[in-house]
């Protein structure tokens, strides 16, 4: 399968019924779903095939996994690991804000969610919940997760024209991007005025830009 085409509801949840229910209404919706039994169970798909399962801080996610747009249905209560011991591996690897979490919760640990959405949680349900208002929220989770991985995208992409810069071409796009027209650059960098003319135009063409205004804006998104 390629992770990438294809925006992802996990359901995580060790009551067999509610995983089933879940899956069955969120096909009604037509939205894809992949359902787990434990929190291991999740965060061992979450290393990938070729890893040994670990559910200490010390594992990373698959990297085929993070360009996939997707969200988590949580349940707070379940045997091993709970569903806020997962959610704490989530937000220390990053990906409980590329991936929104919805916790489902009993009326007992609607404080625990409460405070867990301050923390960065995207919802939490409680039992019972509106399937309409639950797959509405799914909804709205996957398209934050899809902005979120376009916006991670774009970045990666400028990562990737910095790196091809020289460290003479930083120093010129440094000085362009302040606003200091070319003679200022070169008295400030001790080199000729054709020479800056020459790193400015190497550094439009691998940043993929045409104007000072253009590279600052670009900039910008990286800061």
């Amino acid at each position: 399968m390629n992770f990438t085409d294809t925006p992802t509801v996990f359901i995580v949840d060790d009551d067999v019924s509610v995983r089933e229910g879940m899956a069955w209404l969120l096909r009604t919706r037509r939205l894809f779903s992949e359902s787990f039994d434990s929190a291991e169970a999740f965060l061992a798909m979450l290393q990938g095939p070729n890893s040994k399962p670990n559910s200490d801080s010390a594992w990373q996610p698959d990297p085929a996994r993070l360009q996939q747009s997707a969200c988590i249905l949580l349940d707070v209560r379940m045997p091993g690991m709970s569903g806020l011991a997962l959610f704490e591996q989530l937000l220390s690897k990053g990906m409980a804000q590329a991936w929104p979490v919805i916790f489902l919760t009993g009326h007992a640990d609607v404080p625990t969610a409460v405070d867990s959405v301050k923390r960065g949680a995207f919802d939490f349900c409680e039992k019972p919940f509106s399937d309409n208002a639950l797959v509405d929220r799914v909804e709205q989770a996957l398209a934050l997760s899809q902005e979120r991985l376009a916006a991670r995208q774009t970045q990666q992409r400028l990562q990737s024209r910095l790196l091809e810069l020289t460290e003479r071409e930083r120093d010129v796009m440094h000085l362009v991007v302040e606003g200091l027209p070319n003679k200022l650059i070169a008295d400030q960098l001790d080199i000729s005025v054709r020479t800056v003319e020459v790193h400015r135009a190497r550094v439009f063409d691998k940043m993929e830009v045409k104007s000072a205004v253009e590279l600052a804006n670009l900039m910008r998104q990286l800061a």
